[in-house]
């Protein structure tokens, strides 16, 4: 983001009091799924929905956000933290209009900061939070202590999987240990089942997961579609172009519109959620006592 761009966004971030971005954290059992490819293409489609999004790259030391985008962030999370930079400065602007942050490197133990540098990141995650309608957390792989406190804290979460059974049992295991171990009353998890061949194989997938879900942790499973295979995709992570965009044609954009119309015809009950900042206050406090 340039001087002036940075400039006008501090001042709209000023201006603004109140947090009211939707949160959403997107993770999955297993690496190798899709899971960074779906949540940006996943912001692209609700940027072209009129929203203004935000994706937040905290899959520390392994992010390719940006890779994705074609894009060489000039600053990222490790260095608005070890430069003490206001968050405006590290914001970057990526394709059709939507914003990313960059994890950086060198911030392996970023989950347990210090008190002081803690308390800056809260300040600046507030600025962010009461700007963009909403922000899209990538995380990294697995289900991590780290994972599971800012999972908590997100309004939603969305665990990507395959059609695969290694990927299935590994979604299952994330799950698992997110709703055996959350201290909220109440976490919407839905579902995202990518790369498949068919509708059919999609549901038989949700299906599986569903019913050991429902069967053994006492959850009910939220199933937000599917992404068909598609070859767009690995051409699309070729140029470094998101499929959204590359081929409008492609099966993997058509399923995502699919996506994105059915979540966003969802009853909007988040309109009023102030509540995703003090979550992640409480989520990590004991981590920097």
């Amino acid at each position: 983001m340039n001087k002036d761009q940075a400039h006008d966004l501090r001042i709209k971030m000023n201006q603004q009091t109140e947090e009211h971005a939707h949160t959403i954290a997107v993770f999955s059992g297993k690496g190798g799924v899709g899971k960074s490819n779906f949540a940006l293409n996943f912001s692209i489609a609700l940027g072209q929905q009129g929203k203004k999004v935000l994706i937040f790259d905290l899959d520390i030391g392994m992010g390719n956000i940006d890779i994705l985008l074609g894009l060489q962030p000039k600053q990222s999370l490790s260095t608005m933290l070890e430069k003490n930079l206001q968050i405006s400065d590290i914001i970057e602007e990526g394709t059709q209009g939507i914003s990313y942050i960059a994890a950086g490197t060198g911030l392996s133990d970023f989950f347990y900061l210090d008190q002081s540098k803690y308390n800056y990141f809260i300040q600046q995650l507030q600025f962010v939070a009461s700007t963009y309608d909403y922000i899209i957390f990538d995380l990294g792989a697995g289900m991590s202590e780290e994972h599971l406190a800012f999972i908590q804290a997100a309004d939603e979460s969305i665990v990507v999987t395959t059609t695969e059974p290694t990927s299935i049992t590994d979604a299952y295991a994330a799950m698992k240990r997110l709703i055996v171990h959350s201290s909220r009353d109440h976490l919407k998890i839905s579902l995202l089942v990518n790369r498949a061949q068919s509708e059919q194989e999609a549901q038989i997938a949700f299906t599986k997961l569903e019913s050991v879900v429902t069967k053994f942790l006492n959850y009910k499973l939220n199933f937000i579609g599917f992404i068909r295979e598609d070859r767009t995709v690995v051409e699309a992570v070729k140029k470094q172009i998101p499929y959204y965009i590359l081929n409008e044609r492609g099966k993997a954009k058509k399923s995502l519109d699919h996506v994105i119309t059915d979540y966003m015809n969802e009853p909007v009950t988040h309109k009023n959620n102030r509540q995703f900042i003090s979550r992640v206050r409480s989520m990590f406090t004991r981590k920097v006592d």
